[in-house]
This record gives C-alpha cells, structure tokens and sequence, in this order.
C-alpha cells in the first residue's frame, strides 16, 4: 500500500514551491515521483505535430519526489501511518489518527 495516491491533497514542504497545496494527478511506485496539479511547472519546447501543428512553448507540471510532499488530511499537512483495522491494511493520519480511506 501506498502513503500517497493520485487524487490525494498534498502539501509541498521542500523546493520553489514550498507551502504550495495541489491534488496527485499521477503517482509512479517505481521512481517514487509525484505530479501535483498547478505545482512544479516547467516550459517545454514542442515541435509541430498533427496533434498541435503550431507547435510552440508550452507550460505543464513536473514530476517531484513523494518525500517532498506531505498529506494534507483536515487542511493540516500530516505524515502517513498504517493499521490493521477488520483484517485490512489502512491509510492513518499520523497527527489525528484519523483513517484516511
């Protein structure tokens, strides 16, 4: 099981865009990257294709790495444990102990 997955609100706690809040847009178990929304935006020169034939500068989100994004659980920004709770293994919050999902 993983602490952070797509979907989840994360708080940015290291780098430029440090205090930044967003939502996973997709999370990679083999690198351990992250891509927050609105987060981490870098320019990227595309050429013309079929799909956009002007081609052009375009602006989209970068990957970060998960140990640089906390879980925002309550609007707090909390680590993440794991329990047994009826034989399943669950997200808790480390500060609350609230169970995540």
């Amino acid at each position: 099981m993983r602490r952070i997955k797509k979907d989840d609100m994360v708080k940015i706690i290291t780098g430029k865009d440090n205090g930044k809040q967003g939502k996973v847009l997709s999370f990679d178990p083999k690198t351990n990257k992250v891509v927050v929304e609105g987060c981490n935006m870098v320019t990227k020169h595309q050429k013309p294709s079929q799909a956009s034939p002007q081609g052009g500068i375009v602006r989209k989100e970068a990957a970060l790495d998960a140990s640089n994004v906390m879980l925002v659980v309550d609007g707090q920004a909390t680590r993440v444990g794991f329990k047994l709770e009826n034989g399943k293994k669950v997200r808790v919050a480390k500060k609350t102990g609230k169970v995540i999902d």
